[in-house]
């Protein structure tokens, strides 16, 4: 294995990184969650998000609002009515060793104010590697089952899990409402019988034959399905490991929880154990991953959590993972094979990626041909070359990692990254404290164009119905759209779509509807379509929490003497602001934002928080919390509206005190601030929950 990559040295180098891996994370999320193609292992997307938890523990005062840590999943697919989940579908924090197992029972301790001897009881179960579903019950019927989504929106598949043997239609003495959770998975000889019937099909019928690359794929897709006698056809099953909305919780623990599931009728994994201490957790780890090539299904990890489910409750949650739980992942598979060939991808912000060709290989079972080689310090690092014998890994069924080179000794002529956008041409350079090279072409470089043009149209940006990101590119191709505006002037050329090969009327004016029906967006799907570099969903969110307008927001981003106002912003740094303001210096940028704002009026951002009589105020905790940590009692007030300062001044609103309270206390009484005790406190978190 190769030793740790050291921690950038200074903070522009910090800032630079997180940058860069807030774009790739997200890339890579998008594909393995919105499109079930993803691009790399879970074990290279892994390293990823350790690398970026790394430089945010490092670096906390550089923690991005973009952050990975604070996002989840990937945007629902277009042809699947959305909903929104009644509460958020959220990820797992990973841990890949004994000790982050046992840093995660210490911040649970440490969160919950218990002594270091406080024993913690925790569940261990197989983490399976399938697709998470919601499936509501209301008075013990099924009336609706969602995908995970995005975490806060989901896909409707109520009609395709109805077909899925293991889902129960009802349940028999479950609560008035009832949300389980759990995932769809394909077992492995169910996956493989499927590619053999698929491969016989196709050689039937003469066409080319759609084989799914894992269980997992061969699920989602299975799952998704328009038609849901599709997925009547497939063999699809349901484990269940969790629960949402629920008017009342079957247990006061995750594993009377987890029984009364069993009892309900849901399959639970047989290897599901409740622990008294860490060692015993490790043990269920280690004797599931023993068993791990004879389970009849896929699974990458084992997921453990806090069992007392009041303990869940205060522990709550941290960005988009619960504080109480964790996944600790397998080690990854590894295989040898040739690497043929380097080529280079432009994607819509100009970034130069080199792909890695491999020969076909084999690793846990899945043929992997191509592997992301992420950037030039990455190629010179590994010193590959085509025709390198390299080591590949994966801990996932999907494309693998370079990990090694057996022939960086053999005599061979070094691979160059180029100097030139394959493109168009134009010079590819790194900017300053950059890894990352860039094509300078900007948007005369088709590649960026297209790229920033299914970007605007993507579902997690305008979300436009029908234009997807072929659409685009055959668009764009024929002269029918070159800008963001374009877009919005179809409806003028709704006779050239007609005369299109595969377009009828139905299809031509549902786009069409679909596209008038954006030309009141979303301030932050607006904003964060335009592409502008380091401007992700929460970006764009925070900057029209503090401007209210996308007009407001390009003002200042137009105004030097404004930066300030932006780098202000909570999370915001120096690389947003600039970001902004090279994007508003750059003439053709503002021509093409002027130009699609003649077409469409964001909607003003309107920023929904919990109501409570502590909404909007500012509130300061002082002196020795004797129920609660001071982490649990900041992230209770954020929930409830309130920001937390760390002193006292004439703007705070309220003043928590416990016992040792002294100069903060003398402040409040100066400037008259209202004071309360920790009951107090607890009295309000109290009626705001209720």
């Amino acid at each position: 294995m190769s030793p740790p990559e050291p921690l950038p040295a200074t903070d522009i180098e910090a800032e630079a990184e997180l940058a860069r891996l807030a774009e790739r994370i997200a890339y890579h999320n998008a594909r393995y969650h919105g499109d079930d193609a993803p691009e790399i292992s879970d074990a290279a997307f892994d390293a990823l998000v350790r690398r970026n938890a790394a430089i945010e523990a490092a670096f906390p005062h550089l923690v991005r609002s973009d952050s990975p840590s604070l996002s989840v999943g990937a945007a629902p697919a277009e042809h699947l009515a959305k909903v929104a989940h009644s509460r958020p579908m959220l990820s797992l924090d990973n841990g890949f060793s004994d000790e982050d197992v046992a840093d995660f029972v210490g911040r649970v301790r440490r969160f919950l104010a218990l002594p270091d001897d406080a024993p913690v009881r925790l569940t261990a179960e197989p983490k399976i590697d399938g697709l998470s579903c919601a499936l509501r019950y209301e008075r013990g019927a099924l009336v609706r089952a969602l995908t995970r989504g995005d975490g806060q929106v989901g896909e409707d598949v109520t009609a395709n899990v109805r077909t899925i043997a293991d889902i129960p239609a009802t349940l028999a003495g479950a609560p008035e409402v009832f949300e389980v959770r759990g995932e769809v998975y394909m077992e492995k000889a169910a996956f493989a019988a499927l590619n053999r019937q698929l491969a016989a099909a196709a050689e039937a019928t003469g066409k080319p034959a759609r084989q799914f690359a894992n269980p997992r794929n061969a699920a989602a897709g299975s799952l998704r399905q328009k038609d849901a006698g599709v997925t009547a056809s497939r063999p699809l099953r349901f484990l269940a490991h969790g629960w949402g909305e629920a008017s009342r919780v079957p247990g006061e623990t995750q594993g009377e929880v987890v029984a009364a599931l069993r009892g309900f009728g849901f399959g639970v994994a047989d290897a599901f154990a409740v622990t008294d201490d860490i060692d015993g957790a490790l043990a269920v780890y280690r004797a599931i991953e023993r068993a791990r090539a004879d389970l009849p299904f896929d699974i990458d990890g084992v997921v453990y959590k806090v069992d007392r489910l009041d303990w869940q409750v205060r522990l709550g949650f941290v960005g988009r993972a619960p504080r109480w739980a964790l996944a600790h992942k397998f080690p990854a598979e590894r295989a040898e094979t040739t690497l043929r060939a380097i080529d280079i991808q432009v994607g819509r912000t100009g970034k130069l990626t080199p792909v890695a060709r491999l020969e076909p290989v084999t690793v846990g079972g899945v043929v992997v041909t191509n592997a992301t080689l992420h950037n030039a310090d990455e190629i010179a690092r590994l010193g590959v070359r085509p025709g390198d014998r390299v080591v590949v890994q994966r801990a996932g069924d999907v494309i693998p990692q370079i990990v090694e080179n057996l022939t960086r000794e053999v005599a061979r002529a070094a691979w160059t990254f180029p100097a030139a956008c394959p493109e168009c041409g134009s010079d590819a350079v790194a900017e300053a404290g950059e890894v990352d090279i860039r094509c300078t072409g900007g948007l005369i470089c088709p590649a960026q164009r297209v790229e920033r043009l299914r970007h605007f149209v993507s579902r997690a940006a305008m979300d436009i119905e029908g234009m997807g990101g072929v659409t685009i590119e055959t668009f764009f191709r024929d002269g029918l759209v070159h800008s963001p505006a374009d877009i919005f002037r179809l409806h003028a050329q709704r006779d050239v779509l007609l005369g299109r090969e595969r377009w009828a009327e139905t299809s031509v004016d549902n786009l069409l509807a679909a596209i008038e029906a954006k030309r009141r967006p979303d301030p932050v799907r607006f904003l964060f379509g335009l592409g502008i570099r380091h401007v992700g969903k929460v970006t764009a969110r925070d900057l029209l929490k503090a401007f209210g307008t996308v007009e407001a927001v390009a003002a200042v981003a137009r105004d030097p003497d404004r930066r300030g106002e932006i780098e202000a912003i909570d999370g915001i740094g120096p690389s947003v602001a600039q970001a902004l303001s090279d994007f508003f210096a750059e003439p053709h940028n503002v021509a093409v934002w002027d130009d699609l704002l003649t077409q469409v009026k964001p909607n003003a951002f309107v920023h929904a928080v919990a109501q409570s009589e502590v909404t909007g105020k500012t509130v300061v905790f002082t002196g020795t919390l004797e129920t609660l940590s001071r982490d649990e009692a900041k992230a209770q007030a954020e929930a409830l509206g309130a920001r937390v300062s760390g002193s006292v001044s004439a703007k705070t609103d309220l003043v928590v005190a416990g016992p040792g309270a002294g100069s903060k206390l003398k402040k409040a009484a100066e400037f008259g601030v209202q004071v309360i005790d920790e009951a107090a406190w607890a009295a309000i978190v109290a009626a705001a929950r209720a």
